[in-house]
């Protein structure tokens, strides 16, 4: 594969701190590499230097000549005084852009619902973002990087930027590079991640479930984490194998690891156990919306937000809920908590019912900007119990990734991701039994999702989610419901995919309007109406596929035993240059195995495997 471009020995610092430390590391044809670590541990920094954003203390940064590279930074970054239009294709006559399928194709993913001839300065938060998307997305770049793709994407969106980035290039042409806390999307997107942590860059084969894996393998084997980090990623491994099935880019990854690390890790959570408390604190009534209506905030039309819903939570419910940007989720949570009256219908709250809502803004934590963090959790009470388990203020602190340190920092000091967390902290302490968490994840890195999810697995109360992280939602939540835009509430026992389906079917029998796109007039890129999975013709191609490659498999397994075995006799008789030879031997098989894998993982997807 050719190099496209890298840095070498990259050095970083501010003031005293030491972000990246010589650092060498390049993208080659067919990359697709996801960026994980903690908040501040260097990832945009990093990512900035190798899209030659940015200059390093020390070290350099150099790319073929002809390479193309595209950058989406976490901020935004387009005109406000442009329209939609001309800040995605600029002056371009439509009749220019139009003919291009693959732009018709973006233009129907991201932006097909947006005002064209609308200002930038006027849009939402996801719309400026699907609309930077899409300017970067319809230019011919060697190499993307992308710095938090997925912030303000609804679900939808960032199905689609998976299936968008997974099909366009060819397996072995361009790259990309992606900072993403999404860890479904990294697991669906990339063969490739970097942990960036401590000043150093470790590379790990696979997408996210492959990472944790090789991760805990790393810290077992080296025995240099504490024993409490270990904990966690056993237990975020022990879910990846038994919950909902994570994807990989090995269908068959070191099983045997991966089934001895977990021999020993429980259930993320006793469903069983934590209802019987739950309904122990509530009492059997919780909170019940019944036949509620409420129309559209400012609408005299009668145009319906929610249309006669009914819902019902019972006590240790874990409740995910997905929907439209627009569909009233976070108004939902807002009718559950009694801060909307609804038109028609009532909410039944129980007598010892106690709510507590974590908001998508931060403000909440204005009022105590001037106390440290510990603080802030003391004036709560000193000890919790969580699930059973008492902890001191200092010990839950520390859970949620306070270290000693950080315990002492005034919350006007924190860091959009740690004031997030102390957030939910403050809401946790309160000790309410019905918790509502409005897009959770927001400014949390993956290692920090991680622990509160395991301080989320030992509450003994009812939960509500609404997120676009389909990973949070499968792994805190037992059971999802979707918004679909038409006022009414529906469930989904097949869970996210289940809603994807929903979504694609409705798109599918309807011509798109509203948006002033005339890229989606022509209903670019729908399946058929009623066109929902392969043909029979196909999956029957596809288990014959399966079947070959699985033989084609067993065989390479048998060359790669052999020559392993020649490569041990090499090395007793000295004979570099048969090792030589063997080793070029082994890589090639590596890379067929790869490319048959990845065959397989394709055919298995078709069958639903």
């Amino acid at each position: 594969m050719a190099h496209l471009l890298g840095g070498e020995n990259l050095t970083v610092s501010y003031a005293t701190r030491t972000v990246l430390d010589g650092i060498t590391l390049g993208l080659e044809e067919g990359d697709r590499i996801g960026m994980v670590g903690r908040n501040g541990d260097g990832k945009s920094t990093l990512m900035r230097l190798l899209a030659l954003r940015s200059t390093p203390d020390s070290g350099r940064v150099t790319k073929r000549g002809d390479v193309n590279v595209g950058y989406l930074d976490q901020s935004d970054v387009l005109d406000g005084d442009l329209t939609v239009g001309a800040a995605i294709v600029g002056d371009q006559a439509d009749y220019e852009w139009a003919r291009n399928p693959q732009i018709r194709e973006i233009m129907g993913g991201l932006v097909s619902d947006v005002d064209w001839h609308a200002n930038v300065h006027a849009l939402s938060g996801g719309q400026k973002r699907r609309v930077a998307l899409a300017k970067l997305l319809i230019e011919d770049h060697d190499v993307i990087m992308l710095d938090e793709p997925t912030n303000h994407l609804d679900v939808e969106g960032v199905a689609w930027l998976a299936r968008h980035l997974k099909t366009r290039w060819r397996a072995n042409q361009g790259a990309f590079l992606v900072v993403t806390h999404d860890r479904w999307f990294l697991d669906e997107v990339c063969t490739k991640t970097w942990e960036v942590h401590d000043g150093i860059v470790d590379p790990f084969e696979g997408g996210y479930a492959a990472y944790v894996l090789a991760r805990a393998e790393r810290d077992r084997m080296a025995s240099v984490v504490e024993g409490k980090r270990q904990q966690l990623v056993k237990k975020e491994l022990a879910w990846l194998r038994r919950g909902a099935p994570a994807r990989t880019a090995k269908p068959k990854f070191r099983i045997e690891a991966a089934n001895a690390l977990i021999a020993d890790v429980p259930a993320p959570r006793d469903s069983m156990a934590l209802s019987r408390m739950a309904t122990a604190r509530q009492g059997k009534d919780v909170l019940d919306l019944e036949h509620v209506s409420l129309n559209f905030q400012g609408s005299d039309d009668g145009r319906k937000l929610f249309d006669n819903i009914t819902l019902r939570l019972a006590p240790g419910e874990r409740l995910g809920l997905v929907g439209v940007n627009g569909a009233g989720k976070t108004t939902l949570l807002k009718l559950l908590n009694g801060e909307i009256t609804p038109d028609a219908g009532k909410l039944k709250r129980g007598k010892t019912v106690v709510t507590a809502v974590l908001t998508q803004e931060v403000k909440e934590l204005d009022d105590v900007a001037d106390l440290r963090v510990i603080e802030v959790i003391e004036r709560e009470k000193r000890s919790f119990n969580v699930g059973g388990k008492e902890f001191s203020a200092s010990q839950l602190v520390e859970q949620l990734g306070f270290t000693n340190e950080k315990q002492w920092t005034p919350v006007r000091d924190l860091s959009g991701g740690e004031r997030r967390r102390l957030q939910l902290l403050r809401l946790l302490v309160g000790e309410p039994n019905v918790l509502m968490l409005d897009e959770p994840t927001n400014d949390l890195d993956t290692d920090t999702l991680a622990a509160v999810e395991d301080v989320l697995d030992g509450w003994p109360g009812t939960l509500v989610v609404v997120s676009h992280d389909r990973y949070l939602l499968e792994r805190v939540t037992d059971h999802q419901m979707a918004l679909l835009g038409d006022g009414k509430l529906r469930g989904l026992p097949g869970g996210v995919d289940q809603y994807l389906e929903l979504r694609e079917a409705a798109l599918a029998g309807s011509t798109v309007t509203g948006g002033g796109n005339p890229a989606t007039s022509g209903g670019q890129g729908q399946q058929p109406a009623g066109r929902t999975g392969p043909s029979e013709a196909e999956k029957r191609d596809a288990r014959k596929a399966l079947n070959r490659i699985e033989r084609q498999l067993k065989k390479l397994d048998q060359q790669e035993r052999k020559l392993h075995d020649d490569m041990v006799k090499s090395t007793e008789q000295s004979d570099f240059d048969a090792l030589a030879e063997q080793n070029r031997q082994l890589k090639d098989l590596a890379d067929e195995k790869d490319t048959l894998e990845l065959e397989w993982l394709e055919s298995s997807e078709l069958l639903g495997d």
